[in-house]
Order: structure tokens, then C-alpha cells, then sequence
């Protein structure tokens, strides 16, 4: 069985909200801060990756 990997996106603001992206398949919305000096935060649902667009290609 192949585990896939999880989603990553480009976002433009630092306080995001994730909700699993799908209807029936998402999960409860929660908001998530982006530490500006990483650039980047996990979601603790799906595991979807959250990069600011600054840090693109260095994380």
C-alpha cells in the first residue's frame, strides 16, 4: 500500500485556516499562525503543509 504524501500549499498570509479541502472528507476548521522566521506550519488534522509564498523554494 502507497501512503500519499501530504498536501503542500503556497499561501500569502501568515494566519491561515485549514478544513481538509473536501466536502465530507475535510475536517473541523482550525486556525493556524505561520512563524514568520520558518515560513512555514503543518496542520495537526491532515498534515497539509502551509509555506508563505516569501519562503517558497527554501523550505
Amino acid at each position: 500500500m502507497v501512503t500519499k504524501p501530504p498536501e503542500t500549499r503556497i499561501v500569502d498570509e501568515y494566519r491561515i485556516a485549514c478544513d481538509g479541502s473536501g466536502p465530507g472528507l475535510g475536517h473541523p476548521r482550525v486556525w493556524l499562525q505561520i512563524p514568520q522566521d520558518r515560513g512555514w506550519v503543518e496542520c495537526p488534522y491532515c498534515d497539509a503543509r502551509m509555506i508563505h509564498r516569501d519562503f517558497e523554494g527554501k523550505v
